[in-house]
């Protein structure tokens, strides 16, 4: 006796801030379904409903979506459905298949999607069964990881504003005024007037009270020889103007950085919590935050990958190949997980201190040769 197989339905979701565009296909790519939802809980019932219409159970129904991530994805895992996260670039080169004459609408694009997870799912990836611990720590490691880029984009903001109304600012910090010092000289020493009252002894102070505990008098010295001879000024309006912008945008900088010390030590208390992070933590070159970001992006799902070369593309730390005729290019693979390759980068770096091909070497262009 043959055991009779349910008919699978494939299901594509163009999904949006406020509504998401459905589109329902049988195994033969016949339409079952059309329909718009919003994004809300009745929204996601209401798909429910219409799944649950059209098929035998959750087992049956496979999704294509553009995202890996969000309540959406979230309530489609959950209720059991096979739930596949089709790059938008992909997505994208499929549409050709439907419509040559470039058109495009949020009603094919979910036409689209259910079409791929109908023919080629084979070759994509599933939304990966990841705990919650490793959700929490890639969405807190992210965070994180936004808060120093937004940080970054305020301090060269802040150097801009300071050429043109204090360059020897910039100078004394050594181009990098955003460090914990130069944002503490810039507090007490705001514009080239104020560095008239300047003395070493002040500015021991102020370095003292910013958290500097080790070569104080050196750094106090430094800033002293910048700062405390003549300056290029700009006019009085000018630097006014200069002056009440800095101070604003250090009043940002440090909001933001007591921030990023709140989650640091936040994300360092849940990476030790996931039974991985004494294995992630054991390799060279990783330390907490590292870690964190590391293990968030790859997740902890043991089948989420194929094999080692799958996951070795999704962090982009594998070539590609480019061969035709006599044409034969290996190049570095630009397609990845950005987050991800940007902590293995850093992690290849700082591994270098941990081996003995760290001795003796300086970087030289882009090689390692001995000093």
């Amino acid at each position: 006796m043959v055991k009779e197989v349910s008919p699978l339905i494939f299901v594509g979701v163009d999904w949006s801030e406020d509504h998401h565009d459905i589109e329902v296909l049988a195994e033969d790519g016949s339409r079952l379904a059309t329909r718009r939802v919003g994004h809300s809980v009745a929204g996601v019932a209401e798909l429910h409903e219409l799944l649950a219409s059209l098929a035998d159970g959750p087992a049956e129904v496979k999704v294509g979506i553009e995202t890996d991530r969000g309540l959406v994805v979230q309530a489609l895992v959950a209720a059991g459905y096979e739930v596949f996260a089709i790059n938008p670039r992909v997505a994208d080169r499929y549409r050709d298949r439907h419509a040559v004459s470039g058109a495009k609408s949020d009603a094919l694009d979910a036409r689209v999607l259910a079409d791929i997870v109908r023919t080629d799912r084979h070759r994509h990836r599933p939304v990966a069964g990841d705990s919650d611990l490793a959700e929490e720590l890639k969405m807190m490691a992210r965070g994180h990881q936004n808060l120093i880029w937004s940080r970054t984009r305020l301090v060269l903001q802040l150097r801009s504003l300071l050429l043109e109304y204090f360059p020897a600012m910039v100078t004394a910090a050594g181009g990098h005024v955003g460090t914990r010092d130069a944002l503490a000289v810039l507090g007490a020493f705001p514009d080239p007037a104020a560095t008239r009252r300047l003395t070493r002894a002040r500015l021991v102070a102020v370095l003292r009270k910013a958290g500097r505990s080790r070569n104080l008098e050196p750094t106090a010295q430094r800033f002293l020889l910048a700062l405390g001879g003549p300056h290029l000024e700009a006019t009085p309006g000018v630097t006014a103007a200069g002056r009440a912008n800095a101070m604003a945008l250090l009043a940002v900088i440090t909001a933001i950085n007591a921030q990023i010390e709140h989650l640091e030590a936040a994300l360092a208390d849940r990476f030790d919590t996931h039974p991985d992070a004494e294995i992630v933590r054991s390799l060279p070159g990783i330390g907490t935050i590292l870690g964190a970001r590391v293990l968030g992006e790859f997740g902890d799902d043991p089948n989420r990958y194929l094999d080692a070369r799958a996951r070795k593309n999704y962090a982009g730390t594998s070539p590609i190949t480019r061969a035709s005729g006599k044409t034969h290019v290996v190049a570095a693979r630009f397609i990845r997980n950005d987050r991800l390759g940007d902590a293995c980068d850093r992690w290849a770096f700082a591994a270098i201190s941990f081996s003995g091909y760290g001795d003796g070497l300086r970087l030289n262009s882009t090689v390692w040769q001995p000093v």
